[in-house]
């Protein structure tokens, strides 16, 4: 066992009786310093390097307790090596040269007094971090010079202080026990109340603290490594010391001493450097000198330079030594801790000693440690391998001596770069990055396309790190600028040309033709200079014979499109999450340059590419976009007014000969850009506006005469369809009130209800031009004070345009019903009583409140069109997939719409119930929609949300029993639907009991009033109709708090022996189900009728956080039927869930505050069972402070009427007697659920 006291100062390596040294102990008997739980098989001697090390991989030893941190993947079976024999001794360091005195021998005899334990000066100068630091170590140095016994004692508390423990080592323990015996003694000392040490204390004293004790080890190797480090300095104690506590129980301990350790050998790898160094420089002295001539040769200078090499040479060797007894004692061990900071505190060093000390560690017995860490569970750890590995990948010359390795752990590099951290994966891009610029050909072209696709991910940094890969790899090879003598070419057009053809390649190669933008972005930070080349991408788009087809023409388009789009705005696309919460001046500045040298070079050139491409409507609409992302005031300061007037012709052309929405809309929405007053310009645009749209009208109004007068044919009725799409869209983006062209339209519209005489593809277009033109009717008025005439004007067309969609929701055609729900539902929002918030309560007289009618057919109409089953959904790669995927886009919108009218308090909120009964059937379709109504209903009205949920139960449960009768209902498919329904409106209650504590129960009173609502004929023993309802009311049960489970159990005893005295209740399912999942837990502290005196005051201390967190995990371990399969995820270890305790102590606390009540007994006591109903058991009491504060509030909340029913509730449990107590108003009050459609009547 070794000691922290050095032996005799006369101590020799070549005695023949002579005691090892701390440190050879530490070294030769690392396994009896080691803990059983953390021993491990790994033994690797400084030395041992033998040429089967580079050609074999030898699984970690891993062992089976929970230690061991590894993936059970990493357990493969390979070809064992033959068992080396293990060195005669090992390295360790050199003994103290003759007449060093020993810093560890305490003097205590001859009267001598024992010097005293030193202040922790040092630990709180370190922790306060105002110094210097190295200052501070040659105060400590000079301390130490002083007194080597107080100065090392010193040294050693600051460390145990580091730790966190609060008591230090005396001389006496110093002098009198070994290590290991002062370890048991700290372990036994520490204070383990709090969780926190130094390392990882919260607060704004400990943030810098890590650096700070990081710094002062590596400042005290580096001040004494000319001096003290060899000649008397105890370095092998302190490694020892720090080797046992690395391996101790006590995480602090282990934490902060592997920290020092490693800092410790990261600092020696420096000077173990510095030291080769020096005796390669002196070698080369030594040769030079030796190679003179007779004449010059100098002897004395020889004997120097080979004393001087002798010296550097047992240095080295010492050394060497002490990196060797930490390696074996410290990092093999630890690397495989079970705490990750640790972990990736011996990866994250192991890193820099391969940087530093190639020569030395950058061989593949160190690196398999690496290698095996990359399978990690954590995923810091897992980013220290990936940066440590981009550390050595990053050198060319270090990459090559890493051959071996690549090949060995190549593909779970590859793999990692779709890791479920981000964070990981971008390393992971990084590092094959390297990989690719320094080792050729190792990459395959089936690791490359696993990249390739991540330029479309949504996450930034994954894409820009796979966009600069696939630069790396496609683009540089082939159109970077070579160097010539040393000097760089400017970049030759072919290189740009060449840059695009390959881009174009790719783009088509991926498969994802719409999403330009998202590559564009990906490959910003590294090929910008490319993207930004207008110049090149114009040229070949109206170059004649550039050999482009028409799908590489239409990706040319998009890619400039998305590049102009990318320069103006300088953020990425929608939906592609970025970390910036801004801009820097320098890229504002960048931003506003590019815009400029876009505007100047796009706007000559806009009108040509337009008139190139205006006969394709899929390129001609992109390109009109382009005019959002130019500044339009360079018409005017530049003097480009012709390049308008081109652009002006073009664009009415294009107008007149698409009818596409697209590029009717990115017509309109061209014109609105240039035609705003503060362009000068702006009366030659509206000249050419006005135009255009005089010809729109001269052609409708010739058209619908003949439509109003007779009968049209096929191309009479195609030209008017195709004018009022243009007006619409044209209307949408521009003021056209002054054709007065909407009153035509309406007229048409009445044709259309009245006689069915119009076709419908006049109808589409017609609905959408008159609900434009309320709503800039609606403007005008809205800008400027109306009168009361404009007022009611307004409101008479918006009604009776209502009443027309009313009509039309009716209509034959499905395309016709939608388009009028989607007007109804925006006029009925824009006109609710919402428009008069803000000041504008001179617009009260438009607000329109839809009648019952009306509202009866919205909800119809989305019985009718939204719930429903499609067809089965395939790989949404065919054409009939993206069909179904856009009906469903259509559906869901049509549902928002009607959830907004809910929301804004236009329809009533009882309405909501034809929504949420169908959350469960169609979750995977309009799961997240419905969840966000119920949710925000719940924020309008917790107690009509809670009523709503209850009646669309109901309303399930009837229109199940009209379908298939009473009898058997439990057992049909549609009723186990029934039953995760209403499990999942439990689950949205959330983990607050005590919020929802009154809305729960009043959920339960009137799901039991509903249940026995209708009686079974007279003399008949059957069960009533809604009976059954009861197991749906059980799936409740476990959001209620224990006393409120015993009223509720009174409470319904009551109304079974008022509504149905004669029948048998006892026997009846639902009845005993519902009473299971009413009966509360049995527990100790329930049966025993004193509680622990302590018990009340352990739970006031104790915080009220578990209680919460155990509720939350209870949600999440409740399984739905239709929720999906978990998917795999990467790297990751899933632990059993710990089984649910028990249910708190409850008794001692309920007599307390006098609350409690005789509990049943013998029969009457009803167990809960593990039916198929309760997979998980659920505890529904909680306990602690906020179990306390939830009986305070029952008692303030319910009152009088609450306490009577509790005694009754005790005399019904004593099987006394039963009490009826007549209803009270307050308790049945009129609420949603008694109207007489349900025929719920009180007793």
């Amino acid at each position: 066992m070794s000691t922290l006291r050095s032996p005799s100062p006369q101590f020799h390596g070549s005695s023949p009786g002579s005691v090892p040294s701390p440190l050879q102990k530490a070294v030769g008997g690392a396994q009896m310093m080691v803990s059983p739980s953390s021993c491990s098989s790994i033994n690797l001697s400084w030395d041992d390097r033998d040429s089967q090390d580079t050609t074999e991989w030898p699984s970690p030893s891993v062992s089976t307790n929970e230690d061991s941190d590894f993936e059970d993947s990493l357990r493969r079976k390979v070809k064992k090596r033959a068992a080396k024999r293990p060195p005669r001794t090992a390295p360790v360091a050199k003994h103290r040269k003759k007449g060093s005195q020993t810093v560890r021998t305490v003097h205590a005899g001859n009267g001598q007094k024992e010097s005293a334990p030193p202040a922790n000066d040092l630990f709180d100068a370190v922790k306060a971090a105002k110094s210097d630091m190295q200052s501070l170590v040659d105060e400590w140095l000079d301390s130490y010079k002083q007194d080597e016994n107080a100065g090392f004692l010193e040294l050693i508390n600051f460390f145990i202080r580091s730790c966190g423990c609060k008591s230090t080592v005396t001389p006496d323990m110093f002098k009198k026990m070994s290590n290991s015996e002062i370890i048991q003694h700290l372990t036994e000392q520490f204070n383990e109340d709090s969780g926190d040490y130094p390392l990882t204390a919260p607060g704004p004293s400990w943030k810098k603290f890590q650096g700070s004790f990081c710094e002062f080890v590596r400042t005290l190797v580096y001040q004494c490594q000319y001096s003290l480090l060899y000649d008397g300095f105890p370095m092998d104690d302190l490694i020892s010391l720090l080797i046992g506590l690395s391996d101790s129980q006590v995480r602090a301990f282990r934490h902060t001493s592997t920290l020092a350790a490693m800092k410790l050998m990261t600092s020696l790898v420096r000077v173990a450097l510095q030291l080769s160094l020096h005796k390669d420089n002196n070698q080369r002295q030594y040769e030079a000198e030796r190679h003179k001539g007779p004449g010059q040769m100098a002897p004395e200078r020889l004997e120097s330079l080979l004393e001087k090499r002798k010296e550097f040479q047992e240095n080295q060797e010492e050394i060497e030594g002490m990196m060797n007894a930490i390696f074996r004692g410290v990092f093999v061990h630890r690397y495989r801790d079970i705490l990750p900071e640790i972990r990736g505190i011996c990866i994250e060093e192991l890193g820099c000693w391969m940087q530093n000390y190639c020569v030395s560690f950058l061989n593949d017995s160190y690196l398999k440690y690496i290698g095996w860490t990359l399978h990690d569970k954590h995923k810091e750890v897992r980013l220290k391998c990936l940066k440590a590995l981009e550390g050595l990948y990053s050198n060319q010359e270090l990459s090559t001596r890493l051959e071996l390795f690549t090949n060995r752990f190549k593909d779970r590099i590859v793999s990692m770069v779709m890791d479920r951290e981000y964070d990981v994966a971008v390393e992971a891009i990084r590092l094959l990055i390297l990989i690719l610029k320094n080792m050729e050909g190792v990459l395959t072209n089936a690791d490359c396309e696993k990249i390739y696709s991540i330029v479309y991910i949504s996450n930034r940094a994954m894409a820009s790190a796979a966009g600069e890969f696939v630069y790396w790899k496609i683009f540089y090879p082939e159109c970077e600028a070579k160097t010539v003598g040393g000097t760089e070419r400017h970049r030759s057009p072919q290189a740009q040309r060449t840059f695009i053809y390959l881009l174009l390649a790719f783009f088509m190669e991926s498969e994802h033709h719409n999403h330009a933008a998202y590559l564009v972005d990906s490959l910003w930070d590294c090929a910008g200079s490319y993207l930004k080349d207008w110049e090149s991408l114009t040229s070949l788009l109206l170059q004649k014979d550039q050999n482009l087809g028409d799908m590489q023409e239409r990706m040319l388009i998009e890619i400039l499109v998305s590049s102009a789009r990318q320069a103006a705005e300088g953020h990425p696309p929608v939906g592609r999450i970025t970390g910036k919460k801004g801009m820097t001046a320098k890229e504002r500045k960048l931003q506003a340059n590019d815009r400029v040298k876009l505007a100047e070079h796009l706007i000559p050139l806009l009108p040509q590419l337009v008139a190139k491409f205006s006969a394709d409507a899929e390129n001609v609409a992109p390109l009109l976009q382009l005019l959002s992302y130019l500044d339009l005031s360079i018409y005017c300061t530049r003097r480009l007014e012709k390049h308008l007037e081109l652009l002006l012709q073009q664009l009415q052309e294009v107008v007149v000969k698409h009818v596409e929405p697209e590029v009717l809309e990115a017509g309109a929405q061209a014109l609105y850009l240039l035609c705003k007053p503060e362009f000068t310009f702006f009366s030659r645009v509206d000249f050419a506006r006005s135009q255009l749209v005089d010809l729109l009208t001269d052609r409708f109004q010739q058209g619908l005469d003949e439509l109003m007068q007779s009968s049209l044919d096929e191309d009479e009725v195609y030209s008017l369809t195709t004018t009022l799409k243009r007006l619409s869209a044209f209307y949408n983006a521009h003021d056209l009130t002054r054709w007065e062209i909407a009153e035509p339209c309406y007229r048409l519209l009445q044709k259309a209800v009245d006689t069915g005489e119009v076709p419908h593809q006049v109808i589409l277009p017609a609905l959408t031009l008159v609900y434009f033109s309320i709503l800039w009717t609606l403007t005008h008025i809205s800008e400027s004070t109306a009168s009361q005439k404009q007022l009611m004007s307004l409101k008479g067309r918006t009604v009776a345009f209502c009443e027309l969609c009313q009509s039309c929701l009716s209509d034959v055609d499905p395309e016709i019903q939608e388009q009028a729900f989607i007007l109804l539902s925006d006029l009925l929002l824009i006109f609710s009583p919402q428009m008069i918030v803000g000041g504008r309560n001179y617009l009260r007289p438009l607000v329109l409140f839809p009648e019952a009618t009306l509202q009866s057919e919205l909800a119809s109409f989305l019985m009718d069109h939204v719930f429903f089953q499609p067809g089965e959904l395939g790989n949404g790669r065919s054409q009939e997939d993206h069909v179904q995927i856009e009906q469903l886009h259509q559906r869901r919108r049509l549902l928002a719409g009607f959830c907004k009218l809910l929301l804004y308090g236009v329809l009533e909120l009882n309405a909501a119930s034809d929504v949420f009964k169908h959350y469960n059937k169609f979750y995977e379709d309009y799961g997240d929609i419905i969840k966000e109504t119920l949710t925000r209903t719940r924020q309008i009205d917790r107690s009509q949300c809670s009523r709503i949920l209850l009646l669309s139960l109901k309303q399930l449960y009837t229109e199940l029993m009209q379908e298939q009768g009473p009898q058997g209902l439990t057992e049909l498919p549609a009723f186990i639907e029934m039953r995760d329904l209403a499990r999942r409106f439990a689950l949205s209650f959330g983990p607050q009991q005590l919020q929802n504590r009154d809305l729960v129960v009043m959920l339960h009173k009137e799901g039991i009033k509903f249940s026995l609502s209708e009686l079974p004929p007279a003399g008949s023993s059957g069960e009533p109709p809604n009976l059954a309802f009861l197991e749906l009311l059980s799936e409740f049960s476990p959001r209620l708090f224990h006393q409120d489970k015993q009223l509720l159990l009174s409470y319904l005893e009551r109304y079974l022996k008022h509504r149905v005295s004669q029948a048998p209740s006892h026997s009846w399912g639902p009845v005993i189900t519902y009473c299971h999942s009413l009966n509360p837990l049995e527990t100790p502290a329930e049966a025993s009728p004193q509680g622990h005196p302590n018990s009340k005051k352990r739970r006031l201390e104790g915080p009220s956080r578990p209680q919460e967190e155990e509720a939350s995990s209870q949600e999440e371990s409740l399984q739905l039927n239709s929720r999906p399969p978990t998917p795999t995820l990467t790297s990751t270890a899933v632990k059993n869930r710990q089984s649910l305790g028990p249910v708190g102590k409850r008794q001692e606390s309920d007599s307390e505050l006098g609350l409690t009540c005789q509990h049943f007994s013998g029969t009457q006591r009803l167990k809960m069972s593990s039916t198929q109903y309760f997979p998980i058991r659920c505890d529904p009491s909680g306990s602690g402070l906020g179990n306390q504060l939830t009986r305070l509030s029952l008692m303030e909340e319910d009152g009088e009427e609450e306490l009577q029913l509790l005694d009754q509730s005790c005399e019904w449990q004593s099987r006394d007697k039963v009490l009826h107590i007549p209803s009270s108003p307050s308790e049945h009050g009129l609420d949603l659920l008694d109207t007489t459609e349900l025929n719920i009547e009180d007793f």
